[in-house]
């Protein structure tokens, strides 16, 4: 029978759980019940499956340790490390194969945190008072699927019980067809390969993929809007990959000038660190990312700007900042513990970076690409320098090959997950 596990603070929201439970034991499912309340729950309130103490005890941490030092932020990041490690455990018991949580801000916090541990593919549904506003920091670059709740997690009425209806038939048809599809026989497919794009690199991830394809390899597109790159990341670290082709890694230009759509300071370490093959490009490094013209900083009022479209102003990174980035990239990359090489295009790295474009910069390329040799120098990462344009079909289809000889010299791919 698939098993849904139930994610909650009975403290404050046990007649909720309650009925929750009930409706998704009669959608045919059972029911493991997490308690990550701190509080003594009021009576009545059902009892977890696992208790709160259990929770607190599984992170190392006394329940009424915490009751006493009334920290609630403290218990709050406790109670959710406990919740984390204890879905864990029942994913690995096969006792899990769906998440569910109704919440507020704090229950969302750690229901979210628990979730994002999980695998890539187990059904995570999160009700959330959050969902109407900016969710990244509770999905990050996970598949959490997150509802907003309209009216407050408070009792069950005639908005409530619609609203959370849905989520439990979600919750429970995606278990039933996850915990199906454990039993089917496994088909590997081909060797998955992670690559990343941009609307100014489309041109050169298109053509690297119809390459790959050729070869025998299916290729995972991911838009480097910092959520993609983080997404990736955890895909090469989870071991889904068979090789990494990182055409676009403009999101270290957010991260170094403070643009939006930076990926975090690990960027660009996941595939060296689980040691897969890898083909890194500067692909759209010459532009940091804001929103609409109105929200660049006026810090940066005087740079170089570019409106892309109403809702995205591109900003032209000086040969300082690629200097910087080049010397990052590379060192970066010299800990890398699997085969890697960077193909660096010599004619601009992205499509505004063409000669006539309006940032087309060949001091500010070159500052990069002199700051990458330094970081390179004593590592074993090859450094190819082509005469050529980051979307010519030339370099995109001898970025491809050359990550195809890297998967061949290091041994069997990995089969798609």
């Amino acid at each position: 029978m698939a098993t849904v596990v139930l994610v909650g603070t009975l403290d404050t929201k046990g007649a909720e759980y309650a009925w929750l439970s009930e409706r998704l034991r009669a959608s045919g499912c059972d029911v493991v019940l997490v308690d990550a309340g701190v509080l003594p729950p009021p009576a009545g309130t059902p009892s977890g499956d696992v208790d709160a103490a259990t929770v607190a005890r599984r992170a190392g941490y006394d329940l009424e340790a915490l009751r006493a030092a009334g920290d609630r932020g403290a218990a709050v990041t406790a109670m959710a490390r406990g919740v984390e490690l204890v879905v864990g455990d029942l994913h690995r018991e096969g006792r899990l194969h769906a998440v569910l949580a109704v919440a507020g801000s704090g229950g969302s916090f750690i229901a979210a945190r628990a979730m994002r541990s999980l695998p890539v593919g187990v059904p995570k549904v999160l009700v959330s008072t959050m969902a109407g506003g900016d969710v990244s920091p509770y999905v990050g670059s996970s598949d959490i699927t997150m509802m907003y709740s309209v009216v407050d997690v408070a009792g069950i009425n005639s908005v409530s019980s619609r609203i959370l209806g849905n989520a439990v038939a979600a919750a429970a048809g995606m278990a039933v067809h996850h915990e199906r599809s454990l039993g089917e026989p496994q088909v590997h497919g081909r060797p998955l390969i992670g690559a990343t794009m941009f609307g100014v690199t489309t041109p050169a991830v298109d053509a690297a993929r119809q390459r790959l394809d050729e070869l025998g390899y299916e290729v995972l597109v991911f838009h480097a809007t910092g959520a993609g790159g983080r997404a990736m990341e955890k895909l090469a670290a989870g071991g889904f990959l068979a090789g990494v082709l990182d055409l676009t890694t403009t999101e270290l230009a957010d991260d170094l000038v403070g643009g939006v759509l930076s990926a975090g300071p690990d960027r660009l370490t996941a595939a060296g660190l689980a040691g897969l093959p890898q083909v890194v490009a500067p692909g759209a490094l010459d532009m940091v990312n804001f929103g609409a013209r109105e929200t660049v900083p006026e810090r940066f009022a005087e740079r170089h700007l570019l409106v892309h479209n109403p809702t995205v102003t591109l900003m032209r990174t000086t040969a300082e900042e690629m200097a910087e980035l080049g010397g990052s990239m590379g060192r970066k990359l010299a800990a890398a513990q699997g085969p890697t090489a960077v193909l660096w295009p010599l004619g601009g790295v992205s499509a505004v970076d063409a000669p006539g474009g309006p940032f087309h910069d060949p001091q500010a390329d070159a500052a990069g690409l002199a700051g990458l040799r330094i970081a390179l120098r004593d590592s074993a990462v090859e450094l190819r320098e082509l005469d050529a344009h980051v979307n010519d079909p030339a370099f995109a289809v001898a970025a491809a090959d050359h990550l195809h000889r890297l998967i061949g010299a290091h041994g069997r791919p990995a089969a798609s997950a």
